[in-house]
Parts: C-alpha cells; structure tokens; sequence
C-alpha cells in the first residue's frame, strides 16, 4: 500500500517524532478562540444556563437544555477545527510506517484537545478567581454569604419594612440569613430552632408583629427551597452538557486531525467524508 504524498508538504529523512508541538499548539490555540467565540455569541444570543433574575424564577429545563446542546455544538466545531489544523499542518517523516500515519495523525489532534481544555480550564478558572476576590475582598467572612446572589431576592423581601431609618447596614443579618436558609434544600429540611431564629431576626430588623414574621419567613423558606432546587437542576444539566461536549470533542479532534492528515497526504477520504480528493 502506498500513500500519494503531497509535493507541497515536505518530508523529513530524519527520524520521525512521535509528537510534533508546533500542530499541535496551534490547534489547540485555534480550537480555545474558536471556543471563545462560539461562547461569546451563545451568551449574547441568550443561549445561557444562568439566570438573570436573582431568584432563577425565569430558568426553565428547556433553556437549559437548549444552552447545553449549543455547548456540545461549539465544542465539537471548534475541537473539530483544530483537530483538523493539528492534523493538516502536521509533517509527515519518511522513517513514518504507513499504517501509523493515521494513528499520529489522530493522536496530535487528541493531543490539541487535551491542550484546548487545560487553556479553557485556566482562562475559566482565572476569570472566576478575579471576580470572587473582587467582591468579596473588602468584606469580612461574617459578612458574607454563599447564599448571595442564588437568594438575594429572597433576603430583600425577608427584610423589606414598612419604613426604615436611611444608610442601615444589614449586611451581617443578610449573610447570616442567608446561610440559614441554604439548610432548607438539605434532606432534613430546616431545624425548627433555626426557623424560630430567623423569624425573631425578622421581626427585630423590620418591627414586624410575630405572627407576621413568622409567616414572612415560611415564604423566604419555600422561595429558597424553589430557587436552590431550580439552580441545583440547572448546574446538573450544565455539567453533564460539559462532559457530553468534552467527550464529543476528543472524539471529533481525533477524527478531524485524521481527515486533515489524508488531505495532506492527497488520500481517499472515509465514506463518511465522501470520497472526494483534494
């Protein structure tokens, strides 16, 4: 069997590398910005799994899945891109047994996915970091809360008075709170104590009467069992969609480094490119 070398690639008498960098770089490089692109017009378009509203009332399964299924469609664009780039610009070596070819081919553009996501993976990880140091650096840990933004909302309305005095910090009675009400979403519920005490916090912040601080705070209860139930389905379905499309994408840079590789080398395509030669 013999494979039709392309005149313009050149071919190295020399032994052959098992990994050639340089493709391999540059598709992973080609495959991050592509990737970046495809996000930054999916968010603008509204393809995106978090809400804008605070409470997370206006979240559906049906956005969340469509934004999962745009996810797996970029990645397997972009990861296609450049696993072919890694593939096409790779040099191939006269010391290269001819059945290996495809195998190295495969492999660099496996190797570009596996670059593509460790830059994805930093970027994310970076621009997270940045954003919780910015706005949590001034403010102490008693006042702070996990509970905000996810129940922001719903700490509003727990504290809203009929009147209040201006500049009122409740800044400490917000995260504390607001870490009461995240135990509402654990398999035992809330402990009646801590309801008991979220309610006595409500009637001393508001001047509300007991009876109506009481029933203010069953209402911030059922809320944020709603709002932590609809944001715990919506991170399940954003994991999963990132899986699917980080599998997807191995498997379509493989077989794109493979396609770009048989263009190089002026090959048959697979029947599932079609038999057109270039």
């Amino acid at each position: 069997m013999t494979v039709a070398v392309d005149p313009m690639v050149p071919v190295l008498d020399a032994p052959a590398r098992y990994a050639s960098w340089t493709p391999i770089i540059l598709g992973a490089l080609m495959a991050t910005a592509l990737s970046s692109i495809l996000l930054a017009f999916g968010a603008t378009i509204g393809l995106g799994v978090t809400s804008a509203a605070p409470t997370w009332r206006d979240s559906s399964a049906a956005l969340a899945i469509l934004s999962g299924l745009y996810l797996i469609i970029q990645a397997v664009v972009s990861f296609g891109v450049g696993g072919y780039i890694a593939g096409r610009t790779r040099t191939v070596s006269a010391a290269s047994h001819v059945s290996e070819i495809g195998h190295r081919d495969g492999l660099h553009g496996l190797a570009a996915w596996a670059v593509a996501v460790v830059l994805g993976t930093l970027l994310a990880s970076l621009v997270g970091s940045a954003a919780l140091t910015r706005s949590n650096a001034s403010l102490p840990a008693a006042r702070t809360s996990a509970a905000e933004p996810l129940l922001s909302y719903e700490l509003d309305r727990l504290f809203r008075p009929a009147s209040r005095a201006a500049n009122v910090d409740l800044a400490p009675e917000r995260a504390e709170a607001g870490r009461i009400l995240l135990t509402s979403s654990s398999h035992s519920g809330m402990a009646t104590d801590d309801r008991a005490y979220l309610a006595q916090m409500v009637a001393a912040t508001t001047g509300l009467a007991g009876p109506d601080a009481e029933k203010r705070a069953d209402t911030a209860i059922a809320n944020a069992q709603t709002a932590i139930a609809r944001s715990r389905r919506s991170t399940v379905i954003l994991a999963f969609s990132v899986a699917a499309a980080l599998l997807l994408g191995a498997v379509t840079a493989w077989a794109a480094a493979a396609a770009g590789g048989r263009h190089r080398d002026g090959s048959p395509m697979p029947r599932w490119l079609g038999e057109a030669t270039l």
